[in-house]
């Protein structure tokens, strides 16, 4: 094999590599129609939240949101108990148990934006890593 060959298929090869992890992040999304009948405007609304700390990554969607209406403050830290009783199959989310405490990190909350849902939503990743924190209230 020349020089020359071996430097085209290391081309080609990084080409392919560089295709495949700019295609695969589309490759995970969620959606399996959950929410082909979720009002419109809220979805626009999920679909525009972006994290406070990190503007051009979102705070996610559906299956990433819980109802943590419950909202208090202990030693000048936020925390919220999740209150969302809805059925987590639907929405394709990993369950958590009402009650649950979740503790807010200041710069996960989000004012920005308001909120249409008529609850407080924690958007929470499969750890419990809390992306964003949306009050109740507001439009």
């Amino acid at each position: 094999m020349t020089s020359r060959n071996f430097a085209t298929l290391l081309i080609m090869f990084l080409f392919a590599i560089g295709f495949v992890l700019f295609v695969s992040p589309s490759v995970f999304a969620r959606d399996v129609g959950q929410w082909a009948n979720a009002d419109p405007t809220i979805n626009a609304w999920y679909q525009g939240l972006m994290q406070p700390d990190y503007p051009a990554l979102s705070c996610c969607g559906h299956s990433d949101a819980y109802w943590c209406d419950e909202i208090h403050i202990r030693d000048s830290k936020t925390y919220c108990n999740i209150t969302d009783d809805r059925p987590d199959d639907p929405l394709v989310r990993p369950h958590i148990d009402i009650g649950t405490e979740v503790f807010i990190p200041d710069y996960k909350l989000k004012w920005d934006n308001g909120n249409p849902t008529g609850h407080a939503i924690v958007f929470m990743g499969k750890y419990g890593n809390v992306y964003c924190f949306v009050q109740s209230g507001g439009a």
